[in-house]
C-alpha cells in the first residue's frame, strides 16, 4: 500500500454566485481537481425574514450538478416538470447531460422564517461519449443517506464508500464524496483507489495529513496512491473528493462545459431557440 501525501493547498476566496448567495471557493481549479469542475460551500449564512436568496432559472449541459444540504432549505424545479425540497442532510444528484433549465430558491419557510444557510454544490465533469446523455435526477432523502459512526469520527457517504459503509448513488464516473466529522484525537484512514484524483477541503477545524496541517478555508490536493491518513488533535469537518482524470479537451461557456468552441455555440444556440431541456 502507498501512502498519499499533501501536493499543494489552494486557500478559498469568498465570491457571490446566483442570485447573490455567498459561496467560498478553492482558487485553484481546472485540471487540478479534474474531474471537478467547481467546488462551492455554499455559507454558511444567516438569513432574517424574507432575505434569502438562491440561483433562478438557468440552463446547464454537459456535465452533473450535486447539491448537499446541511442546514436551510432549498426548492427546485426544472424544465421537465420535476420538482422538490432539498432539506439538511438530502443529496440531489442532478446530471444535466444534454440540457436541462432548472432553478433553486430558498424554500417558502425560509423566505418567512429565515434561518442559516450551509451546503455545498459540487460540479462534475462528463466524459465527451456522456455529454449528451439522457438528463437525470437521483435524489437522496438524509433517512436514506447512508451514515457512519465509529471511533470517533462520523461520516455521511453521498458517493463510493467509507469505514466499510458503500453509497446507493449511481455515479457515470467513480466518484468518492464523503463528509467527514472527526474528533479530538481521532484518526481515520481512507482507501482511495490508485489513479484517481483526491482532495481534503476542510470547512471547519484543521486536519493533520503526515506533516500538513490543512486548516479551515483551505483544498488539499493529494499526491497518488491507495490510501490517506488523517489525524485531528482538535475536532475537524471536511470533505473527501476523489475521481478519474478525464484527459479531453474542455471548452467551458458558464453553465455549459464540453468538448470543443462549436459544441458551445450549439448549446447556446439550442438554449436561446428553447431547445434545451
Amino acid at each position: 500500500m502507498s501512502i498519499r501525501l499533501v501536493k499543494m493547498i489552494a486557500p478559498t476566496h469568498t465570491v457571490l454566485e446566483g442570485g447573490g448567495f455567498k459561496v467560498r471557493r478553492p482558487s485553484s481549479m481546472g485540471q487540478l481537481m479534474s474531474p471537478f469542475l467547481l467546488l462551492d460551500e455554499m455559507g454558511p449564512m444567516e438569513y432574517g425574514p424574507g432575505e434569502a436568496v438562491g440561483a433562478p432559472s438557468h440552463p446547464h449541459r454537459g456535465f452533473e450538478t450535486v447539491t448537499y444540504m446541511m442546514a436551510g432549505e432549498m426548492e427546485h424545479e426544472d424544465s421537465a416538470g420535476n420538482s422538490g425540497k432539498i432539506t439538511p442532510g438530502d443529496v440531489q444528484w442532478m446530471t444535466a447531460g444534454r440540457g436541462v433549465v432548472h432553478s433553486e430558491m430558498p424554500s417558502e419557510k425560509m423566505m418567512e422564517q429565515g434561518g442559516l444557510m450551509h451546503g455545498f454544490q459540487i460540479w462534475v465533469n462528463l466524459p465527451a461519449k456522456n455529454k449528451m446523455m439522457a438528463p437525470r435526477y437521483q435524489e437522496i432523502a438524509s433517512s436514506d443517506s447512508p451514515t457512519v459512526e465509529k471511533d470517533g469520527i462520523w461520516a455521511r457517504v453521498i458517493a463510493g464508500d467509507c469505514l466499510g459503509v458503500n453509497s446507493s448513488i449511481d455515479t457515470v464516473i467513480p466518484i468518492t464524496y464523503v463528509h467527514v466529522k472527526m474528533s479530538q484525537g481521532s484518526n481515520l484512514l481512507q482507501k482511495i483507489n490508485q489513479g484517481l484524483n483526491a482532495m481534503i477541503y476542510v470547512f471547519k477545524g484543521s486536519v493533520q495529513i503526515d506533516s500538513a496541517k490543512v486548516e479551515d478555508g483551505s483544498l488539499a490536493i493529494l499526491t497518488d496512491g491507495d490510501e490517506v491518513q488523517l489525524s485531528c488533535k482538535d475536532s475537524a469537518e471536511f470533505l473527501i473528493l476523489a475521481g478519474p482524470q478525464i484527459n479531453e479537451p474542455i471548452s467551458r461557456y458558464g453553465p455549459f462545459v464540453m468538448n470543443t468552441r462549436d459544441e458551445i455555440i450549439q448549446a447556446i444556440d439550442d438554449y436561446n431557440s428553447g431547445l434545451l431541456g
